[in-house]
């Protein structure tokens, strides 16, 4: 299998397969990202605990996107990460009722080690963070700082990118009008992030989407898997299945621009990769450069 090379810059990716000159002005982020599809999350868990230097660390745990029982879902997460020796797990609560840039709310995201943001619906996470102090903190911290984690699982992960899809079910997204992407937290901001990809069959929808914004690299993560987004290594492909990769960069024909309502999409040049564990995304200042 080829491996997908990328560069970042202030996290800029892409997927070119023969070398790309690219700007190299803005300095790479200094902080950590897990990326994960979605399903049972325990191994990743383990991998984020080990990524610790500091166990003891406060963790907090951003349940924003998940509207149903938000208080349980961060007392599994507490569980889970207790029995890996991580006593400090915090339940960051940022929705309608609790505002994201309360001084109290800010001083516990300045001291947290580790911030998980929780699945549900990624909606929810632009709607409260966007243009908020929080979310400037939140950019800053894992631009600048060595050792900060952030993570995220199913519209956890897909919030970070710089656009999301909140809509398209199965073939029609392949038609005019079959799919809805809009702006997500920009901490990726060149990646459009898709999950419960394989076991939902969103294929359709992701492929609409980057074509309708070929500028973005699509990721479409499956469950139990996922990215690890290090600073100054490769990133690297974990878990279970496998991670699609959807470059519209070379595309030499399509009819998005013109695409009626319920009309079938069309394009030549697309590129998909498919990852998985133990594949890399090589990192240079320089070029992008396929192993």
């Amino acid at each position: 299998m080829a491996i997908l090379a990328y560069f970042v810059s202030a996290t800029l990716p892409s997927a070119a397969l023969t070398p790309v000159s690219v700007p190299s002005a803005a300095a790479a982020p200094q902080g950590t990202i897990v990326l994960l599809g979605g399903g049972y999350d325990d191994p990743t868990l383990a991998l984020l605990a080990g990524l610790l230097t500091d166990r003891h660390a406060p963790i907090e745990i951003l349940t924003t996107a998940t509207a149903h029982e938000p208080a349980a879902t961060h007392a599994a997460y507490a569980r889970v990460l207790g029995t890996l020796g991580c006593p400090h797990v915090a339940h960051l609560q940022v929705d309608s009722e609790h505002p994201a840039d309360t001084p109290a709310t800010l001083a516990r995201l300045q001291a947290a080690a580790l911030v998980f943001l929780t699945g549900g619906n990624q909606e929810r996470l632009t709607e409260c963070l966007a243009g908020t102090q929080f979310l400037e903190i939140l950019r800053q911290r894992y631009q600048h700082e060595a050792g900060f984690l952030l993570a995220g699982t199913s519209a956890g992960a897909s919030a970070l990118g710089g656009q999301m899809l909140v809509a398209g079910r199965g073939w029609r997204s392949l038609l005019g009008g079959g799919i809805e992407v809009i702006p997500g937290l920009g901490l990726l901001p060149n990646l459009l992030i898709d999950q419960h990809f394989i076991e939902r069959e969103r294929y359709p929808r992701l492929l609409h989407a980057v074509l309708a914004h070929p500028h973005l690299l699509g990721l479409g993560l499956s469950e139990e898997t996922g990215l690890l987004l290090h600073p100054g290594r490769p990133a690297e492909v974990f878990g279970t299945e496998v991670v699609i990769v959807v470059d519209a960069h070379h595309v030499t024909a399509n009819n998005v621009a013109t695409l009626p309502k319920g009309r079938p999409l069309g394009a030549r040049g697309l590129t998909v990769d498919l990852l998985v564990a133990g594949d890399t995304l090589s990192v240079s200042n320089e070029q992008l450069t396929a192993e």
